[in-house]
Parts: structure tokens; C-alpha cells; sequence
């Protein structure tokens, strides 16, 4: 008989929930978007996502419960991501799993969300991916970690200003594309040239540091879009092809930087593996450029499946870590919004 858990997850606007068995069986996931409430406001809104949260946690557990089969009772823990994250969702999926280990008896473990998501690249197979090298790229992080093992990981580097998600985001509104911005500029960039613009690759060239920077390269952006000192462009007044080729180029810019200093990273703690997850790894060319650049320098490569690269419960597998070492937490567990370096 499988031993199962039930993993929570609401740091951001995904409310997810899943089932899954301790050797990485998803026995039923379910989750709900919040893309079109805050589509009107190109990004987040954190009292909005709390809210939606709310209305949708319950729900949401009980489809994956039911697409499951499985009953409370048969459950061995429940899990719920704790940090990081926006405060008021984090509060939601925290109170709803501290709800449901008190009505149904079940011991409570709290996650990091970040290192579940590196952990994502790993959950189903028959090998551990540790030690590795660490890389979570999405809209809020931009981070290495040297992972030793699932317990055991210290922070290397990460950005000092906007994440690589946060940047494209940023930068697709500036190209008149709709929310979530990200990926339709990388669809955009599909029909443009990466080659069309030098736009710089902020501290890539910095071989002493690891840190990413991308604030530069956004402002670069909008010089290129509006011009410098005055305004000679919007963005529905630029031709197709120059919107298009803007995107490429920045993407491209993006990518090297990401690509770089991850190799860079690998060689500098002497780790040949390499696991990437969060929103950006589901971009398909950093995908296929990580890979070549990985095989040329004889780095192993594992990245998570697109469908876990997204905020998703499925990654709160991590928590069968916890419990191979017995590691509970109590029931006056609280939220840590802004914890990016915990171990």
C-alpha cells in the first residue's frame, strides 16, 4: 500500500492542490488560474490573489481528493508551502492545511517553496538528482542554490534587482502584449531576429560574480521602444517586424545571461548537475539552448516537465523528504513571506 499526501499550494495566484504517493504518483491534481482577474492590471494584484485564494482553496482540494479516490483517512501528512511567497495567499493555503490536520488528525508539513520547485525535476524518477546545482528562473526568483541533497542546500547567488520573469513581464507591456505578458513575448519572439538588436548581457562578463542584474537591460528596452530624452514611438505605433525583433533580441539577452552564469555556477562549487525549474524553464528555446550549452561542457542536465515548471502542488512531493526524517511541524506554524535563503 502507498503511503499518500496531500500538498497545498497558494504562494502566489495558482491555488493548487494534489495527492501524491511517496515514490512521485500523482493520484489527483486540480488547479485554479486567477489570469483574468488581474488581467486588467498587467500583473498581480496581492490582495486580489488572497481573496481569490479564499473563494478557491477549498474547492480545489476537494477535486483532487475526489479525482483521487482516496480518503482523509488514508492520508499520511498534509503539506502546504509556507515561504515564499505573498503574504496574504500564503496565510489562505496555511490556514485551510492547518484546518484540515486538526479535523482529520494528520501531522502538518511546511515547505519551501523555492526548493520545491527544484525539486520538481526530480519527482517520478528512480535516481536521486542530488547533489546538483539549483536553478529556480520564474517571475519573482532568479536564484542558484548548491543543493548537497534535499535537506541540505545554501544559497549562491541571485538577482540584485528584477527577476528574469519579472523583467519579461515588464517588458511585454511595454510591447503593447496582453497579460500574463512572458509568454506572448516569447511568442512574439518567435517571428523576430535575436540577432537584430545588441542589447547588453548585464555582469555576464563578471566571471568573480554570480549575480544576475536585468534592470539595465529593461531600460535598454525602452529606449529602443521610445528613444532617448523623448518620445518617437508607442508601442502600437512600432512596425510589426521592429516589435517582434525587440523581442527576440531581449529574450536572447535574457537567456545568455541565465545560461551563462548557471554553467558558470556549476563550475565554480565543482557540481556537474544541473536542475532548473519555475515559469521561465518552460521557455522552449532556454530550454534547447541550456541543453547544448550543458552537453558542450559536460554538465548533466535535468530540467522539470513544463506542466511542473508553473506554481503547481505537485512539486509539494519535497515534503516526503520531510518525512523520511521525521520532521513535523506544529500547528503554530507560521507564513514567512520574504525567506528567498532558507535552508
Amino acid at each position: 500500500m502507498p503511503r499518500i499526501l496531500l500538498a497545498i499550494e497558494s504562494t502566489c495566484d495558482e491555488t493548487a492542490a494534489a495527492v501524491i504517493t511517496d515514490d512521485g504518483i500523482v493520484l489527483g491534481e486540480c488547479i485554479a488560474t486567477q489570469t483574468e482577474l488581474h488581467e486588467r492590471f498587467q500583473g498581480v494584484v496581492p490582495e486580489i490573489a488572497a481573496r481569490a485564494h479564499l473563494e478557491r482553496i477549498l474547492p480545489v482540494i476537494d477535486q483532487a481528493l475526489k479525482q483521487s479516490g482516496v480518503a482523509p483517512c488514508d492520508l499520511e501528512a498534509i503539506a502546504v508551502a509556507t515561504h515564499p511567497g505573498l503574504p496574504g495567499s500564503l496565510l489562505v493555503g496555511l490556514s485551510a492545511a492547518k484546518g484540515l490536520a486538526l479535523a482529520w488528525n494528520k501531522p502538518l508539513v511546511g515547505i519551501n517553496h523555492v526548493q520545491a520547485h527544484i525539486y520538481a525535476c526530480g519527482i517520478g524518477k528512480p535516481e536521486s538528482i542530488f547533489p546538483c546545482v539549483g536553478f529556480v528562473v520564474s517571475g519573482g526568483h532568479t536564484s542558484l542554490y548548491h543543493c548537497e541533497s534535499p535537506a541540505q542546500w545554501t544559497y549562491i547567488s541571485g538577482t540584485i534587482d528584477d527577476a528574469a520573469g519579472e523583467a519579461f513581464d515588464k517588458v511585454a507591456v511595454m510591447l503593447g502584449l496582453p497579460f500574463p505578458g512572458g509568454p506572448q513575448l516569447s511568442k512574439l519572439a518567435e517571428k523576430g531576429d535575436p540577432k537584430a538588436i545588441a542589447f547588453p548581457r548585464p555582469m555576464l562578463d563578471d566571471k568573480k560574480r554570480l549575480d544576475f542584474s536585468f534592470s539595465g537591460l529593461k531600460t535598454a528596452v525602452r529606449y529602443r521602444i521610445a528613444g532617448v530624452g523623448k518620445h518617437t514611438w508607442g508601442p502600437s505605433e512600432l512596425p510589426d517586424q521592429v516589435r517582434a525583433d525587440i523581442a527576440a533580441s531581449f529574450q536572447q539577452a535574457i537567456l545568455d545571461c541565465l545560461i551563462g552564469k548557471s554553467v558558470q555556477a556549476c563550475k565554480q562549487v565543482s557540481v556537474n548537475r544541473l536542475c532548473v525549474g519555475g515559469g521561465v524553464a518552460s521557455n522552449r528555446p532556454f530550454r534547447e539552448q541550456l541543453a547544448v550549452a550543458c552537453q558542450r561542457q559536460q554538465i548533466e542536465l535535468h530540467i522539470a516537465p513544463s506542466e511542473l515548471c508553473t506554481d503547481n502542488a505537485v512539486m509539494g512531493a519535497l515534503a516526503w523528504e520531510k518525512i523520511h526524517l521525521g520532521q513535523f511541524d506544529d500547528l503554530d506554524l507560521d507564513a514567512q513571506p520574504g525567506l528567498l535563503r532558507r535552508r
